[in-house]
């Protein structure tokens, strides 16, 4: 039954087995062409490093996505919830799209809460149809986007369900002690990143800010009527946010009974204007005869970041890797001509990929020492484990070439693959180099020794690597749930240990012959001499 799917398999392994040891010989004969076939082969893969891009993890998709949006605070819920309704209706007839649903409204989340805020945040969640391609579900979400940028003033983000808790993929932090000075250079510097070719939603910490009454006192005039700063203050916080006069018992619960002096859902400018902070004289003082009270717009947030007052521009990225956005994004801070004492650094997930490189380089270097300590110890010699690290600058050109053939960018999935090769791409070279050192032991000369252990290990190396390539390509062609995340360790693997494999057996034997000069001769016996006259045995 499985001989129709034997035989190719058969006769292809047989062909290579009669074609080989003439390709070894020519290559013994052709040491420097085939060096300098290497060498252009490991440089053409390393002017093509640059061109795969640089990420930190690689984009997967799950079929769900949603908007979070935010409109101005005050906004009533419904309408919040006519915004979220008018945007949410391009969905309505794309035959992609499985559901949708939209959510307005928000609970609240501070001590003097009036029962409106989180009226104005609402959400669009939104499921695909099974089997939806990545190219459809983008043009779904770049649609809601072209109609949120068109509603007006609006914030929203752009949000997937994740496996990981990462950054944002780019987050540009801009310090500064001024408050009006940051939110003046984070909005400038925002406008400059939305030119940046590959950047969506992009958005500052510091963009939106919620209606406030703002009372600046005289202290002139309150030191003129008797009255302390801190007392006044006191007495407008307290009729404004209200103190607990006392507590109502309802069986095993107490309730606190909140008194104020105004309905905060319903107070105008005026009523507390009118509020009185104190008394002179059984005279009653107002609040706007000792403050100058406004309505204004005050921060958002106020943030701070390693103890400096921040601002965070955050974006997505859409079609274009991490790497050479962030190089778009460097350039754009240099040209943006902040005012003195105003610092803007790129961090995000591009400060987490250059961190997490850094310890994968670092694991990789490792990982090639322990391995030649190994050989060396096994060997018996620094010079033979020398020739078998030579396998990994091969995997290397098979690595990336994969890549560049699956059109993957490098991230750290794909490093870690590379780290792994570190171990797996010199099995096949300590196979081939032990071969030929038992046959140098045995009296071969160097090329015999070479030309008939190539020969007789070209079939167990072939096998061991299509193994291990066979085992990995279910993984590599990104078959199930999450196969984004899988595939490119797998292709990695896969290119790496396939051209280790071709070009072990040809670039090993050929650097194993320039550098080997050690004698493997088979030793002379040894006679022993015979006493002298003058000595006498036992």
């Amino acid at each position: 039954l499985l001989s129709p799917l034997v035989w190719p398999f058969d006769r292809a392994l047989s062909a290579v087995t009669r074609t080989y040891p003439g390709v070894l010989s020519w290559a013994l004969d052709h040491r420097r062409s085939v060096l300098a076939g290497a060498a252009a082969a490991l440089a053409a893969t390393a002017a093509l490093v640059p061109h795969l891009g640089l990420d930190l993890m690689p984009t997967f998709t799950q079929g769900e996505f949603s908007y979070r949006l935010e409109l101005p605070e005050g906004t009533p819920l419904e309408v919040t919830d006519g915004v979220a309704s008018g945007v949410a209706s391009v969905l309505r007839d794309d035959r992609t799209v499985d559901a949708f649903a939209t959510i307005s409204g928000g609970a609240a989340q501070s001590l003097a809460s009036t029962g409106t805020e989180g009226e104005n945040v609402a959400t669009i969640q939104v499921r695909m149809k099974a089997g939806t391609s990545p190219e459809a579900e983008e043009a779904v979400i770049a649609r809601l986007r072209a109609r949120l940028d068109a509603a007006g003033r609006l914030a929203y983000t752009f949000q997937r369900p994740s496996y990981f808790t990462f950054r944002t993929p780019v987050e540009v932090e801009v310090y500064s002690d001024s408050l009006e000075t940051l939110h003046a250079s984070s909005g400038t510097l925002a406008a400059r990143l939305a030119r940046v070719g590959g950047l969506v939603d992009v958005k500052t910490s510091a963009e939106l800010g919620n209606p406030e009454l703002q009372a600046t006192f005289h202290r002139e005039q309150l030191a003129r009527v008797g009255l302390d700063l801190f007392q006044a203050a006191a007495t407008i916080r307290s009729k404004v946010q209200g103190d607990v006069a006392t507590r109502f018992l309802e069986g095993d619960r107490e309730i606190d009974i909140l008194v104020r002096s105004v309905n905060l859902g319903r107070a105008s400018l005026g009523d507390v204007e009118n509020m009185i902070v104190g008394q002179r004289d059984g005279v009653p003082i107002f609040l706007k005869s000792v403050a100058d009270v406004r309505l204004t717009e005050g921060p958002s947030e106020i943030r701070r970041i390693g103890q400096k007052r921040a601002a965070v521009i955050s974006a997505n990225l859409s079609g274009r890797d991490m790497g050479a956005a962030a190089e778009d994004i460097r350039a754009a801070i240099r040209d943006a001509a902040l005012p003195a004492g105003v610092t803007a650094v790129l961090g995000g997930q591009q400060e987490e990929m250059a961190r997490s490189l850094r310890s994968l380089l670092l694991a990789m270097a490792l990982a090639i020492f322990l391995v030649y300590l190994v050989m060396a110890s096994q060997f018996e010699s620094f010079l033979h484990p020398f020739v078998i690290i030579f396998t990994l600058p091969l995997g290397a050109i098979g690595a990336v070439g994969a890549l560049a053939l699956a059109g993957r960018s490098i991230d750290i999935v794909a490093m870690i693959g590379m780290v792994m090769l570190a171990g797996i791409v010199v099995n096949n070279a300590i196979v081939l180099v032990d071969a030929v050192n038992q046959r140098r032991h045995a009296g071969l000369g160097r090329r015999e020794a070479i030309l008939d252990a190539a020969s007789s290990r070209l079939r167990p190396i072939l096998m061991t690597s299509a193994t291990t390539i066979l085992g990995l390509l279910p993984m590599a062609l990104g078959l199930g749930e999450g196969a984004e995340l899988r595939a490119p360790l797998a292709v990695t693997v896969i290119g790496g240990l396939g051209m280790a494999t071709l070009l072990t057996l040809v670039v090993i034997p050929v650097v194993y012959s320039i550098l080997d000069r050690k004698s493997f001769g088979t030793p002379s016996p040894v006679t022993a001499a015979a006493p002298s006259s003058g000595e006498t045995g036992p």
